[in-house]
C-alpha cells in the first residue's frame, strides 16, 4: 500500500499493538523531516462534504449531527422528524399498555437507538475511573470458529458473516428485563504504552485488554473470539449508501497488482432484501449492505426487537437461554406481527439516511491547507479517498448525483497486529477493517463531549489514533511520527476541519 493509505484507515479502528517495543518507529530523523508544506489547493465544493445536502444548521451546538439534509422538502422533513421520534423512543418490556412501544429485550444493550448514538454521534467506552459503569454505547461481539462443514460452506458462500457463540449468541447483552438475568459485563483493562516521536515528544497510548465478568449462563465456548464495538456517528449514511457499487469495487486491488502497496478489498455480504451477495459498506468491518438492514440488525441485536427482517421476538437469545426465549414479546397484528413495524423501520431508515453532514470549518485556512498537503504527501488519501459522486436514489433527489467528500474508500484493509481483533467477520479477517469516513470528526468533542476514536475508543484524540496505525498503514504512521510538531499540528488541524 502506498503511503497514501497508511495514515488513514485507522481513525476508526483498534485492537492490541506491539508499539511498546518501538515496533514500526521510523528511522527518519526530525532533521530529515521537511518544513511545513506549501498549502494545497482548495478544491471548489469541498467545503460542502455532503454536496448540496450539507447543512449549516446547528453548526455551533451539540445538535450539529442531528439536522436533516438540505433539499429534503416539507414531506421529507415531516418523515425525518417522525423517524427521529422513533430513533429517540425508549422501549419497554412486554406486555405493556402501549403496543407501539413494548417488546424490549428480553436481553438488550440499550432501550433506544439514541442511547447508543447520543445526539447521533459517537459512543464512548465505560470510564476507566468508574470500573463498575455499565457500558451503554459499546459492546462485545462474540463468535467461534466454524464447527461443521455446513457452517464452513455458509461462511464461504457469505450466507453468514460469523458463527455465533452457542450460549451467548452474537453479542454480549449486559441488561435483562425483569426475571431475565443479563448475560454478563464487559471488562476493559488498560496498559499505558509510551511512544517517542522523531523530535523526542512522548505520547502515551493506552492498550486495552477485554474480558467478560459475571457470566450468568455458564462458560463461553472454548476459543470464543471477542471484538469490541463502539457506536459510530451516523451522519451521511444515505450518501454513502448512494455511492455506486462499481465505483467502490473499482478501487479494490487485493493482490496489489499495480504495486502501489494498497491492497484494499471489498466486503461481500449476503443481502436479506436482495437475496444475493452484494457489497457491504456499513459497520466497522463493512458487514452490512444497507441502512435499512443495519437498522434492523440493531433493533434485533441491541434492543431485542423484532422486525419483518428478523422476526424472532427474543432478539439474540439462544436455545441455551430458555427463560429468555420464553419471555413475552411485543408482537402485534397492529405492527405487522412483529415489534417494530415496517412503517417504523421505514421511518427510522429515512431518518438515518438523511442525517446531514455538517459544513466544513476553516477549510481555506493556510494551516489547514498545509495539513491537507501533508495528508496527501505522506499517503493518507490512498485509503481515505476524498470524494465520490453518488448515483440516483429513487424519490430522494437530495441524495442523488451529489459530489461528496467522506474521506473513505469503504474497502477493507489489513491494519496489522496492532489493530487486530483476531476475529474474522465475513470477508474481513482478524486484521482487516473498513476505512472509516472522516467527515464530521472535528465535531466529535462538540457533539459527544469527548474525542474517543477508533472502534473501541482507545484513542483519546486524532494523534493517538494515527499512532495506532500498523500493517498497511505503518509507513504513513512512521512518516507522521517523523514530522516536526508544526507539521503534525497542521495535519491534525486539517483532519479536525473535516
Amino acid at each position: 500500500m502506498t503511503s497514501t493509505c497508511r495514515f488513514a484507515v485507522l481513525i476508526g479502528l483498534a485492537a492490541a499493538s506491539p508499539l511498546a517495543a518501538g515496533l514500526g518507529m521510523s528511522t527518519w530523523s526530525v532533521a530529515a523531516a521537511p518544513s511545513l508544506r506549501a498549502p494545497a489547493t482548495f478544491e471548489p465544493g469541498e467545503e460542502l462534504p455532503g454536496g448540496t445536502a450539507t447543512t449549516e444548521r446547528g453548526a455551533t451546538t451539540r445538535d450539529a449531527f442531528s439536522q436533516f439534509s438540505e433539499g429534503i422538502g416539507l414531506a421529507g422533513e415531516a418523515s425525518f422528524k417522525v423517524g427521529n421520534a422513533i430513533f429517540r423512543k425508549l422501549w419497554v418490556s412486554a406486555p405493556s399498555s402501549n403496543n407501539a412501544s413494548d417488546g424490549l429485550g428480553p436481553l438488550y444493550n440499550a432501550r433506544g437507538c439514541q442511547n447508543c448514538h447520543l445526539k447521533d454521534g459517537r459512543g464512548r467506552p465505560p470510564a476507566a475511573h468508574w470500573p463498575d459503569e455499565i457500558a451503554t454505547s459499546m459492546f462485545l461481539r462474540l463468535s467461534i470458529a466454524p464447527q461443521t462443514e455446513e457452517q464452513k460452506r455458509a461462511l464461504a458462500e457469505r450466507r453468514i458473516n460469523v458463527v455465533n457463540e452457542p450460549t451467548y449468541g452474537g453479542q454480549l447483552q449486559n441488561i435483562g428485563v425483569h426475571h431475565v438475568p443479563e448475560e454478563g459485563q464487559m471488562r476493559i483493562d488498560y496498559t499505558d504504552l509510551p511512544v517517542t516521536l522523531g523530535d523526542g515528544t512522548v505520547v502515551t497510548l493506552r492498550k486495552p485488554a477485554y474480558s467478560i465478568v459475571n457470566l450468568r449462563y455458564g462458560p463461553l465456548a472454548p476459543g470464543t473470539m471477542l471484538s469490541p464495538r463502539l457506536s459510530p456517528q451516523v451522519i451521511g449514511m444515505g450518501l454513502l449508501e448512494a455511492i455506486p457499487e462499481a465505483d467502490i469495487r473499482a478501487l479494490a486491488d487485493p493482490p496489489d497488482a499495480n504495486g502501489d502497496g494498497i491492497s484494499g478489498k471489498p466486503s461481500d455480504v449476503f443481502s436479506l432484501t436482495e437475496n444475493k451477495v452484494v457489497l457491504g459498506r456499513f459497520g466497522w468491518k463493512a458487514g452490512n449492505v444497507s441502512v435499512r438492514l443495519q437498522a434492523a440488525d440493531a433493533f434485533s441485536g441491541d434492543l431485542g426487537l423484532s422486525t419483518t427482517l428478523h422476526r424472532q421476538g427474543y432478539g439474540d437469545c439462544t436455545a441455551e437461554q430458555p427463560v429468555c426465549r420464553g419471555a413475552p414479546d411485543g408482537a402485534s397484528d397492529l405492527t405487522d406481527g412483529v415489534e417494530v413495524s415496517d412503517q417504523f423501520l421505514d421511518l427510522v431508515t429515512f431518518y438515518t439516511q438523511n442525517l446531514a453532514v455538517p459544513r466544513r470549518r476553516n477549510e481555506k485556512d493556510p494551516v489547514v491547507l498545509s495539513g491537507k498537503a501533508i495528508f496527501n504527501d505522506i499517503g493518507c488519501a490512498g485509503c481515505h479517498k476524498p470524494s465520490f459522486v453518488t448515483g440516483e436514489v429513487p424519490d430522494q433527489p437530495q441524495l442523488s448525483k451529489q459530489t461528496i467528500w467522506p474521506y473513505t474508500d469503504l474497502l477493507l484493509h489489513d491494519m496489522g497486529e496492532g489493530l487486530a481483533d483476531n476475529r474474522p467477520e465475513g470477508s474481513a479477517d482478524g486484521n482487516e477493517w473498513r476505512t472509516a469516513p472522516l467527515w464530521g470528526i472535528g465535531l466529535t468533542q462538540q457533539v459527544s463531549g469527548h474525542e474517543f476514536l477508533l472502534h473501541d475508543g482507545r484513542a483519546r484524540g486524532v494523534e493517538e489514533a494515527i499512532l495506532w496505525h500498523g500493517g498497511e498503514a505503518q509507513a504513513a504512521r512512521d512518516a507522521y511520527a517523523a514530522l516536526s510538531k508544526v507539521e503534525r499540528d497542521a495535519i491534525i488541524a486539517f483532519v479536525r476541519s473535516l
